[in-house]
């Protein structure tokens, strides 16, 4: 059973566009939240030379698809220093450290490895660890303790606006396949997929129209043939990981190979259409 969480914002400057620092209720944990200009003026918080986790958030100048670093240190204030210089992509940084200190380097390298390979699975940030972190050896018990506590990170994250550690489709959560939808198309489309907090997903296996309209729209064209150059479609118009759109049309379009209204196009298994259901409920 799921219980009501408090998160608690403090913003340090009375300024959203300034560093933050958040807490969960009942929990021991804190995150940071800090603007790259704004790291080496925060040598006024202590606690940051404390021993952390911490994620480096930037934008592909090409794409603007999302990154992300996943670190650790001992000293979270003198890292971050280090990166000012030696990485250049990141915009802000997401620390989190324990408020009694608690943690130690078996537990960070356990945490850096555990949320980089999360963080990949998810599959929703472009990863910019040259290397992939190794994991510490630690007790069951601590091992129980830090799952924990990157559940509490997860929850975090998301609040501050980073869902790179959750999945497209959070398959744990599936009653069979009652909230499913599905696109049996000509040129061989064939997909399924399901609303998401922020868009669309089509599930890994869907297969896509092996051709396209003439009439579909050139942005459609390009984003059609940027997934198949980066194989998340392979050479066989399959998806080969789950993919979020940020609309059910757009889905639609890049599956059926043409324009399409995907609140019509997408059909559950009784064939009822998404908007139908969207206007039941």
């Amino acid at each position: 059973m799921n219980f009501g969480k408090s998160i608690r914002i403090f913003l340090i400057e009375g300024d959203s566009n300034s560093r933050w620092v958040c807490e969960l209720s009942n929990w021991t944990g804190k995150a940071y939240k800090i603007p790259r200009t704004m790291v080496k003026s925060s040598s006024d918080r202590e606690e940051l030379t404390h021993t952390g986790i911490y994620f480096l958030f930037g934008k592909n100048d090409e794409d603007g698809s999302n990154q992300v670093y996943i670190g650790e240190a001992e000293n979270i204030y003198d890292r971050l220093n280090q990166h000012l210089s030696s990485k250049e992509f990141w915009t802000e940084c997401i620390v989190f450290i324990s408020k009694d200190d608690h943690l130690n380097k078996a537990h960070i390298k356990y945490l850096e490895s555990r949320i980089y390979s999360i963080a990949r699975e998810a599959n929703r940030y472009q990863l910019m660890n040259r290397t992939i972190p190794t994991q510490s050896s630690l007790s069951e018990a601590d091992c129980a303790e830090m799952e924990e506590f990157i559940e509490n990170t997860k929850l975090l994250m998301s609040a501050l606006g980073h869902k790179v550690l959750e999945p497209a489709i959070d398959y744990s959560n599936n009653k069979e396949n009652d909230d499913y939808f599905y696109i049996h198309a000509i040129r061989g489309a064939n997909a399924k997929g399901k609303p998401v907090v922020d868009g669309f997903a089509v599930t890994k296996g869907s297969a896509i129209a092996t051709q396209v309209t003439t009439s579909m729209s050139a942005s459609l064209r390009k984003l059609r043939k940027d997934l198949i150059a980066t194989n998340i479609i392979d050479d066989n118009y399959i998806f080969t990981k789950d993919r979020i759109f940020s609309s059910p049309s757009l889905a639609a379009s890049i599956v059926m190979g043409r324009n399409a209204n995907g609140r019509t196009a997408w059909k559950n298994k009784d064939g009822k259409t998404l908007k139908s259901i969207e206007t039941e409920k």
